[in-house]
């Protein structure tokens, strides 16, 4: 079977054929050694119906299109309809089940029939409604990832975005990993840094968050420690749909714009200068025009968010208590997050249970605290307390002390000079 032009619309039945004129100067433009593309580009034409009339077709005042070339009425209906039900939205299946019912058609001109219904079907999964949230009613919080140079090193950070979702005042805070823990100590964060908490705080379904979710009722069922954490700080949890990432768009924008203007292809001394920058970089973005508020971020906050954010609780709320089971190694480590701490050489090989807080981490052997440290980001470093070496290193052997010089040194000669006068030995 030839190929048919592209340029064809299906529906119609026949259609006016390529004038006899342009096939004698398609034909005269080969006879001089043009290419089919160069031809196609020079009249206006296909490339393939290019190609079909310099093979022998005849130029004539009507082309009919063959059967397998077209789908119209009812045998288009019924394309549609299988695409809708049997085929579940596959051309070629739609293609199988229209030769099974005796109607010839190629599985290109079955994709062109179904083409504009496949587009009617993306945009309305696409296709989203603006929600506009009152000022202080939701923060939307999301996880993304991200090859950062730090101290020469190639280092995966996690990036958490906060974006008020009123003011579109945006927080970013960096971690080395995104567990729960990470989830919890940074959206606290960003309650601290905007002073305030919301009503509501809309993420995803990471597992840190959602345990489970049924399809059918839509009920949520939260991490434990997540829900807790939410009781705690008198914010409510919210997930959007599964597959509806966009319900919660302002801080997928905000994740995107962060890696690709607020990082790009930047590097950093240390992990601290990379918060330092972050820190900067929000600022700097909460004081620009919003290209959908058209106002500042700041001047919205300072307007009418501010007063509507709920207090942030008077006394220190913990929303990191992880706890993990380590080995010492053999020089006296454990590594916790790619840091390493030192523990008491007594240790090594030991089992120990390792309590990682804001701020600190503890060690624990059995009951004991054995070591307690100030909690490091800095990936790939060591936090070293010299006490815990004490006894492993070896010290240099000291030299001896050499003898008291006897009083005729002290004037100048030694002994054998005058040993040799008086003709004796020392």
């Amino acid at each position: 079977m030839e190929t048919r032009d592209t340029a064809v619309t299906l529906s119609e039945a026949e259609v006016s054929m390529v004038e006899p004129e342009l096939i004698r100067q398609a034909r005269g433009l080969r006879g001089e050694g043009w290419g089919l593309r160069r031809i196609a580009r020079e009249l206006g034409l296909a490339r393939n119906t290019v190609r079909r009339y310099l093979r022998g077709g005849e130029a004539a005042e009507v082309q009919t299109r063959p059967r397998a070339w077209r789908l119209d009425g009812e045998r288009r209906a019924l394309a549609i309809e299988l695409f809708e039900t049997t085929a579940e939205g596959n051309a070629v299946v739609v293609a199988e089940l229209l030769a099974q019912a005796g109607v010839e058609a190629s599985v290109r001109t079955v994709q062109r029939v179904l083409q504009p219904r496949r587009r009617e079907k993306e945009a309305a999964q696409v296709a989203t409604v603006r929600f506009e949230t009152e000022p202080g009613h939701q923060m939307q919080v999301d996880f993304g990832e991200k090859w950062v140079w730090i101290a020469g090193q190639r280092v995966k950070v996690h990036l958490l975005a906060a974006v008020l979702g009123y003011s579109r005042r945006i927080f970013v805070k960096a971690f080395l990993s995104e567990r729960q823990d990470d989830w919890r100590e940074g959206i606290a964060a960003g309650f601290r840094h905007f002073g305030g908490v919301p009503q509501a705080v809309l993420g995803d379904n990471a597992r840190a968050l959602v345990l489970e979710r049924d399809a059918g009722t839509g009920h949520v069922r939260f991490n434990p420690a997540y829900l807790q954490f939410c009781r705690d700080w008198g914010v409510t949890p919210r997930a959007c749909g599964p597959y509806r990432a966009r319900t919660k768009g302002k801080v997928e924008s905000g994740v995107k714009y962060t890696k690709r203007n607020g990082l790009a292809g930047r590097r950093f001394a240390s992990f601290a200068e990379l918060e330092r920058h972050l820190a900067a970089w929000c600022a700097r973005v909460d004081a620009r025009v919003h290209k959908t508020t058209h106002e500042r971020p700041t001047e919205r906050f300072e307007a009418a968010e501010r007063a509507a954010l709920q207090p942030l609780p008077t006394s220190h709320l913990v929303t990191r208590d992880r706890r993990l089971g380590r080995r010492v190694s053999s020089d006296s480590f454990v590594d916790v997050d790619t840091v390493r701490y030192s523990v008491p050489h007594r240790l090594v090989r030991d089992r120990v249970e390792v309590l990682v807080r804001e701020d600190c981490v503890r060690i624990f052997h059995g009951t004991i605290l054995v070591a307690e440290h100030r909690r490091s980001s800095e990936p790939h470093t060591t936090v070293i307390d010299r006490s815990h070496l004490d006894g492993l290193w070896r010290r240099a052997a000291t030299p001896p002390t050499p003898p008291e010089p006897s009083p005729l040194q002290a004037l100048g000669r030694s002994l054998d000079d005058y040993a040799a006068v008086v003709g004796g030995t020392r």
